[in-house]
């Protein structure tokens, strides 16, 4: 398994800096849109919606993301509309009531947190291409250094009951991993902070990593599954891959605008 995930990501990281670095935005923008259809995807199949509401609940998410692409101030309007058209759809597409709310919830949820999440890379990477690589740099490097720490320090665990196998000190990890790449990445390639901000900004995005993680394997646990599916050998589905960066996203965009990076 260990092997399997480093070829992947031997064969697939240059890929992804290439698509970002190199490529018009457009090219990243398509490559967004299908994770998060690919995502959404995994996440009604965990909660088994499946049908019109399933179908649907994808296409919202395409429109909200074209939108958050095309223009901001749309973003809004799109995300009000598929939240009555989908209300809409378990109107007209199944008459009986009962069971309503238990339908459109994970429809609607989804919808929020894999779309409406990764809409802010698109601001982010309208910063330059090389802030999306300095957050799934940070992320990835978080996760690896997590995993790596906790296997051979971890003893005492950090939220059991969503996660067993996550530690305290792979917690520790996943910040030390953030801080490193963050101080690496904006030396090699983003240079836009000082020592020190590259250092807390690496933090901040290790620190939600660990929370984007662990509210993804909340909803694994809940669905009673181990991975959202198998699409990656050796790492899972996308959404294992993505989880981090749904939730370090707006927030390095948030922490740039802060501290006036943003132009």
């Amino acid at each position: 398994m260990h092997a399997k995930r480093v070829v992947v990501a031997v064969i697939l990281l240059p890929l992804f800096y290439f698509a970002v670095m190199k490529l018009p935005d457009v090219f990243f923008f398509v490559l967004l849109l299908t994770a998060s259809i690919v995502a959404q995807w995994e996440f009604y199949s965990m909660y088994r919606i499946d049908g019109l509401m399933k179908n649907s609940g994808i296409l919202f998410g395409v429109l909200l993301l074209v939108a958050a692409y095309l223009s901001r101030n749309l973003f809004p309007h799109v995300l009000m509309f598929s939240v009555m058209a989908a209300a809409a759809v378990r109107l007209f597409g199944k008459r009986d009531p009962v069971s309503s709310l238990r339908d459109l919830s994970p429809s609607l949820l989804a919808l929020l947190y894999i779309p409406g999440l990764l809409a802010s890379q698109l601001s982010l990477r309208g910063m330059g291409p090389e802030w999306i690589i300095f957050l799934y740099g940070c992320v990835w490097a978080s996760d690896s250094f997590a995993l790596y720490v906790g296997k051979t320090l971890g003893r005492r665990k950090l939220y059991r009951a969503v996660s067993p196998n996550k530690t305290v000190a792979g917690g520790a990890g996943s910040l030390l991993g953030g801080a490193f790449s963050g101080w690496l990445l904006n030396l090699l390639l983003v240079h836009a902070m000082t020592l020190f901000g590259s250092l807390m900004f690496g933090i901040i995005i290790g620190a939600t990593t660990i929370v984007g993680d662990l509210v993804e394997s909340m909803f694994k646990r809940d669905a009673g599954v181990k991975d959202s599916s198998a699409i990656i050998p050796g790492h899972g589905g996308v959404l294992d891959k993505i989880d981090g960066a749904l939730f370090a996203g707006p927030v390095l965009y948030w922490i740039s605008l802060a501290a006036g990076l943003v132009k």
